[in-house]
């Protein structure tokens, strides 16, 4: 059985199958969701009132007859949801600001053209970006935290129903209750009983497990306090659970038998349910310990340039060099969130799989990929925008930290600053690399800790179609910082670049046959 060694050790991971029970357990787990629901939005209101949550429990146990784990679940899980809103308004702030400017530049561009109704639907969505950017400063100022149980779009849903799919108001109303009480949490801990006490799992002699789910007073009934539901199986991570549930049975063991050492066993377990339009789902957080690490940077890394379609690895020697160059397909274009998610974990499975076949490590960017993204969506083609806006970097990064973690890969992040830049002017034409590989490989070698030294010449710089555009590079100097001359060269190079393709453009539409009259 293993023990605790550090919390800096184990990362928490959820697992989530779907429950098989019968109309009774449903219905009950129906109530306990209404009743879970209604005291957390009670609560929110007493806390944005300016109480606070701690005081307020022995009169919420006594109100609502509950058990102090239920309130404190409830009280976390509240808090966290304030305290995520609250770290998110400055960078919603930042996103609002980044597509007002945006807006700007395109209204200028089209105030220089005959009038339109697009200048119009732009200017409308100017003054609306600034209301927007006004309340938010306004809520960050004073504290206040927006917080809609059942979501916003539902709740607007009832002012178009017949848009929305819905006959009546009273149809409208059973699907916003029910949005408004679809799931409850129910918090762990290490020194409880099977790591949570107000969900208890226990392992059946199939393997199986048998979840005893404390009710509220307020819900118990004839057959008692509490609710069994059997015959519970994890597609994914039941081994995990099972490992978790073994280890507070041992700590348990142990303090009955006195033993000293009885504080480095036990884990907590979390549950969280929630219904779908299919029934009700199980969701599961435990604490996963690291696993032995399998790779190191003593023979080199793999650079990994994340973009919208696909991904782009670049395996790397000691010694700076390319070796291996391959890329991943990954086009979430037109696909659900369920579609998405299983492309992601597929293909992060695979370039773990492979880091861990070379034994070395990751390397990617630390880019917070919102703000660009927002730019590029307001000056881009529709169609470059829709792609955007299905990337999912966040996800593709988190991913493979996660899979990275349970597999013993290490993975780190660089400063991106100029990565692609660097990549299409220095190696792209020297190593016959993509302009995408060769930003992978300038990510790798920017962990490495290699020179990014502006060269002495460049013939020629790839235009990433193919082609290539003449660009004359800054001497070196020694006083200046080393990115302030590839600053420099990026923003000649968006100048060449656009009279570049202008061009071509023009060269390949006078070369079209005139049609015969």
């Amino acid at each position: 059985m293993r023990q605790i060694q550090s919390e800096e050790n184990y990362q928490t991971f959820t697992y989530q199958t779907r429950l098989v029970i019968d109309e009774s357990t449903a219905k009950i787990l129906d109530n306990c969701a209404k009743t879970f629901s209604c005291i957390e939005r009670r609560l929110f209101a007493d806390i944005s009132a300016g109480k606070i949550a701690a005081d307020l429990k022995s009169e919420y146990l006594k109100k609502y007859q509950i058990t102090a784990r239920h309130f404190n679940a409830i009280r976390v899980q509240i808090e966290g949801k304030i305290s995520s809103i609250k770290e998110r308004q400055p960078q919603l702030i930042v996103e609002v600001g980044s597509k007002i400017q945006a807006v700007i530049k395109t209204i200028k561009k089209l105030e220089k053209k005959p009038a339109t109704d697009k200048l119009h639907q732009k200017k409308r969505l100017l003054f609306n970006l600034q209301q927007k950017e006004k309340q938010l400063k306004l809520d960050q100022e004073v504290g206040k935290v927006r917080l809609c149980f059942g979501s916003k779009n539902l709740f607007r849903a009832q002012f178009n129903l017949e848009a929305n799919g819905y006959d009546s108001q009273e149809e409208w109303l059973a699907d916003w209750h029910k949005a408004r009480s679809n799931s409850f949490f129910l918090m762990g801990s290490k020194d409880e009983s099977g790591g949570n006490q107000s969900c208890t799992a226990t392992l059946c002699d199939d393997g199986s497990l048998s979840l005893r789910l404390r009710l509220p007073d307020c819900l118990a009934n004839e057959e008692g306090k509490y609710l069994v539901i059997q015959g519970v199986r994890f597609a994914y991570g039941h081994q995990k659970i099972v490992d978790c549930i073994t280890s507070c049975e041992t700590r348990k063991q142990s303090q009955k038998l006195g033993d000293p050492n009885y504080k480095r066993y036990g884990l907590p377990i979390s549950y969280r349910y929630k219904r779908d339009k299919k029934g009700w789902r199980l969701f599961v957080s435990v604490p996963v310990e690291h696993s032995k690490v399998v790779t190191s940077t003593q023979q080199g890394v793999i650079g990994i340039d994340i973009n919208a379609n696909h991904l782009a690895l670049t395996e790397i020697d000691r010694f700076g060099n390319p070796s291996i160059s391959k890329s991943i397909p990954l086009n979430t274009y037109g696909k659900s969130q369920n579609q998405t998610k299983a492309l992601i974990g597929d293909v992060c499975a695979n370039i773990v799989d492979y880091a861990k076949e070379k034994g070395k490590s990751l390397v990617v960017e630390d880019l917070d990929f919102q703000k660009k993204k927002t730019q590029l969506k307001e000056q881009s083609f529709s169609t470059h925008s829709r792609m955007l806006s299905s990337f999912a970097y966040k996800s593709i990064k988190d991913n493979l930290k996660a899979r990275a973690w349970k597999n013993g890969v290490q993975i780190t992040e660089v400063n991106p600053a100029f990565t692609s830049l660097i990549g299409r002017v220095k190696f792209s034409k020297r190593y016959g690399l993509s302009i995408h590989h060769a930003a992978a490989l300038t990510i790798g070698r920017r962990y490495l800790k290699f020179s990014e030294r502006v060269p002495r010449h460049s013939d020629s710089i790839p235009d990433g179609k193919g082609g290539h555009v003449a660009l004359s590079l800054p001497a070196r100097n020694e006083n200046k910082h080393l990115w302030s001359s590839w600053k420099s060269i990026d923003r000649n190079l968006k100048t060449v670049l656009v009279a570049h393709f202008r061009a071509k453009k023009t060269r390949s539409s006078s070369c079209k046959p005139v049609p015969e009259t």
